[in-house]
C-alpha cells in the first residue's frame, strides 16, 4: 500500500500591511498635527511655515514648544538649542537600530531623520528580516500622516477660530496603544515596570523635569539589562 504523500507545508502568515501598522500612528498624528497647524496659524505664523516645519523639523513636542517661543520673538538659535535638547533621545533610537538601517545614503539618512518615538516603537516590533526599504516606507507613511494633519490644522486655523480643547489626550492614548503593542510582540513586562519606576523616582526628585530624568534612568536601566544579558 503506497504511503500517503506528505502534506504541503502551510503557507506562512502574510505580514501585516504597512497601512495597518501605521493606522494607530495615523489616529494620533492626524489630530495632533491638526492641533499644531491650528495653533501655529493662530499664533500668527503663515500656513506654509507650518507645513515646512512638519516637513523639515518633524518633531511633535518640539514643534508644539516652538509655537509660543516664536510668538515671543525668541532667537532661532535658542529655539534650535531647545529642540536639540528635547529630541536628544532620538540619538539612542538610531544607535539601537544601526545594524538594521538601509545601506544607501538617502534611505539611511531619511530613516534616521524620521525615527520618531512612534516609528521606533513599530520598527522594534518587526522581524529583523524586514527589508530596509519597507522600514523606510513605514517611516515615510508616518511622516505623511503628520504633514497631512498639520495641513488640515493650518487650513482650519487660517479660516476660523475654534476651540480644540481635549485633543491633548490623543498623545497619551497613542502611547498607551503603542505600549500594548510592544508588550504583545515581546511578551515582556519588564520595560513597562522600568518606565513606571523611573518616572516615579524622577517625579519624587524633580517634578518639573520628571520626563527627562525618567528617560535617563530608563536608558541606564536598559544599558544595565543589556550588559547583564550579554554576560
Amino acid at each position: 500500500m503506497p504511503e500517503p504523500s506528505p502534506m504541503p507545508p502551510a503557507p506562512a502568515a502574510a505580514p501585516a500591511s504597512l497601512l495597518a501598522l501605521t493606522a494607530p500612528v495615523a489616529m494620533g498624528y492626524l489630530p495632533l498635527g491638526t492641533v499644531f497647524g491650528f495653533l501655529f496659524v493662530q499664533a500668527g505664523g503663515h500656513w506654509s511655515l507650518a507645513l515646512l516645519s512638519s516637513l523639515l523639523v518633524y518633531a511633535g513636542a518640539a514643534q508644539y514648544m516652538m509655537v509660543p517661543m516664536l510668538a515671543a520673538g525668541m532667537p532661532l538659535a535658542t529655539i534650535a538649542l531647545a529642540t536639540l535638547v528635547v529630541n536628544l533621545r532620538h540619538l539612542f533610537y538610531g544607535l539601537s537600530l544601526l545594524e538594521r538601517l538601509p545601506r544607501g545614503r538617502l534611505l539611511r539618512g531619511y530613516l534616521a531623520f524620521a525615527l520618531t518615538d512612534e516609528t521606533y516603537s513599530i520598527l522594534t516590533t518587526l522581524p529583523t528580516s524586514t527589508p530596509a526599504r519597507q522600514m523606510a516606507l513605514l517611516a515615510l507613511l508616518n511622516h505623511g500622516w503628520w504633514i497631512l494633519g498639520s495641513a488640515l490644522g493650518a487650513l482650519i486655523g487660517s479660516q476660523a477660530r475654534i476651540e480644540l480643547a481635549g485633543l491633548d489626550f490623543v498623545l497619551a492614548a497613542l502611547f498607551a496603544v503603542l505600549t500594548v503593542e510592544q508588550w504583545r510582540s515581546r511578551r515582556q513586562a519588564t520595560p513597562v515596570w522600568v518606565a513606571l519606576a523611573s518616572y516615579a523616582v524622577a517625579w519624587s526628585l524633580a517634578p518639573q523635569h520628571a520626563l527627562a530624568i525618567a528617560i535617563a534612568l530608563s536608558l541606564l536601566a536598559g544599558c544595565w539589562f543589556a550588559e547583564t544579558h550579554h554576560d
